[in-house]
């Protein structure tokens, strides 16, 4: 990590991408819609679905993603009207660390889940 990063900031929150990162995407729904999103899942009901999420908080994220431009959305059909969501460059940058979450899930979440220092880890 750079030495800016690491150096001390005592009496104020910490300025840092991480945190701003996860302001847009660091919430369990936001996280699992991207993934779905990411796996070719666009329909909303599809995306509920999936991820399991209460409606009107699937809306909110929804939402909240689409005005930050990690996601886009895309009218699919005007009678009745539905939309289909897809990702946007940026969010589309976000596989490696969607991928990186799946490994570390694996690894020490999941059931399978190894301890550090035991067979396998």
């Amino acid at each position: 990590m750079s030495q800016e990063f690491e150096s001390m900031n005592l009496g104020a929150p910490r300025v840092c991408p991480i945190a701003d990162a996860l302001e847009i995407v660091g919430e369990r729904w936001s996280l699992l819609i991207l993934r779905e999103i990411g796996l070719g899942v666009h329909r909303f009901k599809d995306i509920q679905v999936n991820t399991g999420a209460p409606r009107e908080t699937l809306a909110l994220r929804l939402r909240k993603l689409e005005e930050a431009c990690v996601i886009e959305r895309r009218r699919y059909c005007d009678r009745p009207p539905r939309d289909e969501y897809l990702l946007t460059a940026s969010g589309g940058e976000l596989a490696p660390v969607l991928a990186a979450l799946h490994t570390w899930g694996e690894r020490y979440a999941g059931g399978n889940a190894v301890p550090d220092g035991m067979p396998g880890a």
